[in-house]
């Protein structure tokens, strides 16, 4: 299976998105495909060996749409100068339109020459004309509603295209009569209910374009924070050059002030840059050789030389969008249980307007009164309310979480975070900052400490764990040698064997002493160091323990806090780690967590996340995302907190860039406030259509309250600006 992401063209409302994904998924070939209409482009999983791209796009153009290609960036459309002066032309029509037709009703100046009594024949051709207009205006919407009917797929385009052209049609039919003798006749025209329901859906549409660019905003401001040009070094002369003309391994300068161009490594110099872009973190960050440099970021104090490493969609900007957009389209459950509502409802719209039909000529109440109230109740029951609900909130709070160093690969996780009642944390990397530091060495062999620490460091360089990088920083601190390293093998959860100057060396917690059965007279030693919160490594030659290590590491400065709001809303926290029961009580007593788990391997903790959820508790695992990735997997809601340039590796389904743990409180806030608000969306798209359809229909008439078309469409209008309205107070979350 394949997958790929078209940019879709023509999609103007929440049905037109449903259609497409109904018919896409009807056709031999594609697997899976979600169309999303905020963002414009549809995802689509398809058998290669059946289809190709080509075959997709003519089922997209089939479906009475186009494909404008493989989805490359989010653009923002806005609203160009000659789209709005064709509105204000619209606009200023609609009102003469109005005027002309339904003026003299309300006792308003006639004007002579298009007096329906004195000049019918020039009142009912200005009619036709302005009508005309108006369908030229609006044929997209006609194009669409017959394209859909045709591939039994009706959509809101459909219900307002048949009232449309029924009331057209009607019309006309009356203007022959009034050609025929029937003076009459003139009064029962009904081109203004065609001509003002297409601008009050135009009007509409508009609206809901501007606000659907809002929502794209924050993401789109990941695109454009890369600068448009660079100075690289090419033999000790500097030249500028466009972002395109630069390869991986060329060295490019940042002066103070410079945007960082592309993703990479610095070689000279030391600075402090701005990753708030990416991480949510206003404070500076230092950066020194060997650090790396995240595209966008802003450098403050220092002149740097870096290596270029990350271009193009390779780049950790490029990723996040990636990832956004990938959210974006898929769909959260709610999100579908209102598309199946949306796709049945308007099938049932259309009976219920026949049969209104029918009934009002049955009763004898003529036939235009049947006709209005068929139009009427097309028009009233459009459900682009109900279809928008759902998606605009979705999309707004992604790009809420986006901005707050928050990413959401599925849709699916902001309706299920608020359903967390179980937080379990990894310690080393999550709660603490990974950065560890030799606290105290034991030694007891004859061997000297620095010589010690170097065949540690020499062995530690070669893993990818946390402790290892404290004995590498000695290392490089203190300009140790690295020794050769034979026979290096990595033992998850236990520690490391290697060989060193012919000796074998066991590195690692107590658990590798008993599983080599290396005798262990230092017990209390290791409760000492663990006392003080130190993670252990046993130093072990030949069978022979010759010294314990203790780590240390600080805990990450707001992790207390967090703890403390989790425990104060009732979710229970749980530290899950491979360190000491010692080391870890220690630290988990220091910021609250009651509940430790310890001594655990990295298998064992996913089978400890099963449990939890056995236990039917809704859990969220926080890791570093690498060591942890089973337990990742397991749990109902998986966060890293992770460095942006390993967002493209990473397992788990939220990715905390900004390395800080309020985010989990934050996502769990956004969660709980979207689900609301799609909640309030979806009871007032319900409420105001369960409302609606009956007035269309006339109940109400015998005390006096009836619509027509004209009032139907402004009616439906208004709905669906009150759930784009709702949806965008989602912005204003803290």
């Amino acid at each position: 299976m394949k997958k790929i992401i078209l940019s879709i063209d023509g999609m103007t409302c929440s049905a037109c998105s449903n259609g497409l994904e109904k018919y896409l998924n009807k056709q031999n070939g594609i697997n899976e495909a979600s169309v999303n209409l905020v963002m414009a482009n549809a995802s689509i999983e398809y058998d290669e060996k059946i289809l190709n791209i080509e075959k997709i796009e003519e089922f997209v153009k089939q479906a009475g749409f186009k494909s404008l290609g493989e989805f490359k960036e989010i653009k923002i459309e806005g609203k160009n100068k000659k789209e709005k002066v064709k509105f204000i032309i619209f606009t200023i029509l609609a009102v003469f339109l109005m005027y002309i037709s339904m003026g003299h009703m309300i006792n308003l100046p006639v004007i002579p020459i298009l007096n329906p009594h004195t000049n019918s024949t020039n009142y009912m051709i200005c009619l036709l004309l302005l009508t005309i207009a108006f369908i030229w205006y609006g044929f997209d919407i006609l194009k669409n509603g017959y394209k859909n009917l045709i591939h039994k797929t009706p959509n809101m385009d459909t219900l307002v295209g048949i009232g449309v052209l029924d009331s057209l049609l009607y019309s006309i039919y009356n203007m022959y009569m009034v050609f025929s003798g029937n003076s009459h006749m003139v009064m029962n025209l009904y081109f203004e209910s065609a001509a003002i329901v297409i601008y009050f859906i135009k009007l509409g549409r508009y609206i809901d374009g501007i606000s659907k660019d809002k929502t794209k905003e924050a993401i789109q401001k990941l695109v454009k924070i890369t600068p448009n040009t660079a100075i690289i070094k090419i033999d000790g002369v500097e030249k500028e050059v466009t972002l395109d003309e630069i390869h991986k391994g060329d060295i490019v300068i940042a002066r103070p002030g410079d945007k960082i161009a592309v993703d990479g490594k610095i070689i000279t110099g030391k600075t402090h840059l701005d990753e708030s872009f990416i991480t949510g973190e206003s404070k500076p960050v230092a950066k020194e050789i060997g650090n790396i440099v995240i595209a966008g970021s802003i450098n403050y104090d220092g002149y740097i030389e870096y290596k270029a490493e990350r271009i193009g969609k390779e780049s950790t900007i490029s990723e996040i969008v990636k990832l956004v957009v990938e959210a974006s389209n898929t769909k959260a459950p709610i999100a579908k249980v209102a598309d199946k509502v949306s796709g049945i409802f308007v099938p049932v719209v259309i009976l219920i307007s026949i049969i209104a039909f029918f009934v009002y000529l049955i009763l004898g109440l003529g036939i235009e009164s049947a006709i209005t109230t068929f139009v009427t109740v097309l028009v009233v029951a459009c459900p682009c309310s109900l279809g928008l609900a759902t998606p605009l909130a979705i999309v707004i709070s992604e790009g809420l979480c986006a901005q707050k160093g928050i990413l959401v690969k599925k849709s699916e996780i902001l309706e299920n975070a608020q359903k967390v009642n179980t937080v379990v944390f990894d310690k080393t990397g999550t709660l603490t900052y990974g950065k560890l530091k030799i606290s105290e060495i034991i030694n007891y062999s004859n061997i000297k400490e620095s010589k010690l620490l170097q065949i540690v460091g020499s062995i530690e360089s070669k893993s990818t764990h946390p402790i290892g990088k404290a004995f590498t920083s000695y290392m490089q601190e203190n300009k140790l040698e690295i020794l050769d390293v034979n026979n290096f093998e990595n033992i998850a959860g236990l520690g490391i064997k290697a060989v060193v100057e012919n000796n074998e060396i066991l590195l690692g917690n107590s658990k590798m002493i008993s599983k080599y059965e290396v005798k262990n007279n230092y017990e209390n030693d290791e409760k000492v160091l663990a006392k003080d919160g130190n993670s252990i490594v046993y130093v072990v030659q030949n069978k022979e323990i010759i010294a314990i290590i203790g780590i240390n590491d600080i805990v990450r400065e707001n992790a207390k806090e967090v703890i403390s709001i989790l425990n104060k809303n009732k979710i229970e926290t749980i530290m899950l780690t491979g360190d000491n029961k010692e080391t870890a009580e220690k630290i988990a007593s220091d910021i609250g967590i009651t509940k430790v788990i310890a001594n655990v391997m990295p298998s064992q903790k996913a089978e400890t996340i099963k449990n939890l959820k056995s236990e039917n508790k809704f859990v969220m695992m926080c890791g570093d995302g690498i060591n942890d990735s089973p337990a990742l997997t397991a749990c109902d809601i998986g966060v890293s907190v992770n460095t942006g340039t390993d967002i493209a590796m990473d397992a788990s389904s939220v990715i905390l860039t900004s390395n800080n743990l309020q985010g989990i409180i934050n996502l769990i806030n956004i969660s709980k406030k979207t689900i609301r608000n799609i909640k309030q969306n979806l009871f007032w798209a319900f409420f105001y259509n369960t409302l609606m359809i009956p007035i269309a229909i006339g109940v109400l008439k015998p005390i006096g309250i009836s619509i027509n078309p004209m009032i139907a469409s402004l009616a439906m209008v208004l709905s669906s600006i009150t759930v784009i309205l709702n949806a965008l107070r989602l912005k204003n979350i803290k």
